[in-house]
């Protein structure tokens, strides 16, 4: 229970700061490469992956091998990359992977793919499973592998730290205490980073959203890609609005098994030529949020 919570956060009162060229507004693209490392039969987990898949539940008896969904996560590394790194390139936008590491040791070409793009990447893991469920000592071991594993497949280092879904009270000490990561992003909680302190060490979040997210398909919350668009810019214009006068950060979390497939990527489609029209936006990875709030909002007063 090391995790105090804070609920006031910044309040009335955030920083006045501009991101790069007097933005008001930092948009961040997050492409999700976990297929290949999901829970699986294979890798000894007693079971097969049932989150985030084209079914609600599995159809398969626990502790059988769910070849369905097993065909369902391909889809997004045989498929649904290659086509979201079309879309990116084609319009020279930039996106952060956040990359469970075992994705890239499986998917080589992937992994190539994403050292020629400059893209910067956040460790998803070194595999994608539910670090609240490990031991720490296990934990600690995940957390060093994942970074040693995504330098030596991408040949660079990620820079920030995000779990799969939730953080266990131990993950964020132990991802300190590994030295190599700048940021972490195991936060829901704000439109901005924020500094704190873990284990006497200034420690800065970048904070993610699951509101903006491709998962809405799954859940059913949004069904047409046209939904998705409609969603993401009505958020977009919001922020855009509000960023006039305080600093925001916007990010779209994406998954190539689920944004991958033609209808709902023509939602993606249609938000990327939106966001392209208007002015005061900061298009940019999470790496460069992260060392631009370094460089502007000092560690002093950090709570």
């Amino acid at each position: 229970m090391n995790r105090a919570r804070d609920l006031a956060g910044y309040g009335a009162h955030p920083p006045d700061v501009r991101w790069p060229g007097g933005a008001g507004l930092a948009l961040n693209f997050v492409i999700n490469v976990e297929e290949g490392s999901e829970y699986s039969i294979g890798d000894g987990d007693g079971m097969s992956e049932s989150a985030l898949s084209e079914v609600r539940s599995s159809r398969i008896s626990k502790g059988d091998r769910d070849l369905a969904v097993e065909s369902m996560y391909e889809y997004g590394s045989r498929v649904g990359f290659w086509r979201l790194l079309d879309q990116f390139k084609s319009r020279g936008l930039p996106a952060t992977v956040f990359a469970s590491a075992q994705a890239l040791e499986r998917s080589p070409e992937i992994a190539q793919a994403i050292a020629d793009t400059g893209w910067d990447i956040c460790a998803h893991g070194w595999r994608w499973v539910e670090q609240y469920k490990l031991e720490p000592e296990i934990e600690r071991v995940h957390i060093a592998r994942a970074y040693d594993s995504i330098l030596n497949s991408v040949g660079r280092p990620p820079k920030g730290w995000y779990c799969r879904y939730s953080p266990s009270t131990a993950t964020r000490g132990l991802v300190v205490a590994h030295g190599g990561y700048a940021y972490d992003s195991d936060a829901y909680n704000d439109d901005i980073p924020y500094w704190t302190r873990v284990d006497e060490q200034d420690h800065l979040i970048v904070p993610y959203t699951m509101t903006m997210n491709d998962t809405k398909f799954l859940s059913g919350d949004v069904y047409t890609g046209t939904d998705f668009a409609s969603y993401l810019i009505n958020s977009f214009d919001v922020l855009h609005a509000e960023s006039a006068h305080k600093p925001r950060i916007m990010s779209v979390g994406l998954h190539p098994r689920i944004i991958g497939h033609p209808g709902r990527l023509f939602g993606l489609m249609q938000f990327m030529d939106h966001v392209r029209k208007a002015e005061g936006v900061w298009i940019t990875g999470r790496d460069q949020i992260a060392e631009h709030w370094r460089s502007v909002v000092p560690v002093k007063g950090a709570s």
